[in-house]
């Protein structure tokens, strides 16, 4: 069975097409969508400024993480799953558009580089004090989170 066909499949359950031709339901969820996505962009651009050098820097890069990582990962993970509905509501739709499909290779690689960052760079957290160890760990990490950012929050897609 072919990708596509599974995708067919799929939008011809009764639930999706219920979803989908829902009044409300499909606007309650693409709202949640959009409110978790402007949380979790706004959190993480916020860290990645700060990753930067940009925005506060008289905070400790350490505690600005911390506080602002619950909610960017609160953030994805609804962001994720109201995703998923949608993308369940028309599969096929979704499947053939190009801009989707370049917006999911972008979050791929962006959650990637969240790993990345998470398991090698900001465990050494300690040794952030050293300006040229920060910008050379930090600053290609908020680079590329903010062009995966960038190209991921297409609203076209």
């Amino acid at each position: 069975m072919s990708l596509f066909r599974f995708f067919e499949w799929l939008g011809d359950t009764s639930w999706s097409v219920a979803f989908h031709e829902s009044r409300y339901v499909f606007l309650i969820v693409l709202m949640i969508h959009v409110l978790t996505l402007s949380v979790f962009v706004g959190t993480a651009l916020m860290i990645d400024l700060r990753l930067l050098g940009k925005t506060m820097t008289h905070v400790p890069v350490s505690q600005v993480v911390t506080r602002l990582m619950p909610w960017a990962e609160a953030g994805f993970l609804v962001m994720v799953v109201t995703g998923a509905l949608l993308f369940y509501a028309a599969p096929v739709a979704r499947y053939e558009n190009i801009f989707f499909r370049f917006k999911m290779a972008a979050l791929a690689i962006a959650a990637v580089n969240i790993w990345l960052f998470r398991r090698n760079v900001y465990r050494r957290v300690g040794e952030w004090i050293s300006i040229r160890f920060r910008r050379a760990a930090c600053g290609w990490s908020g680079r590329c989170r903010w062009c995966c950012w960038r190209s991921s929050s297409r609203r076209d897609a």
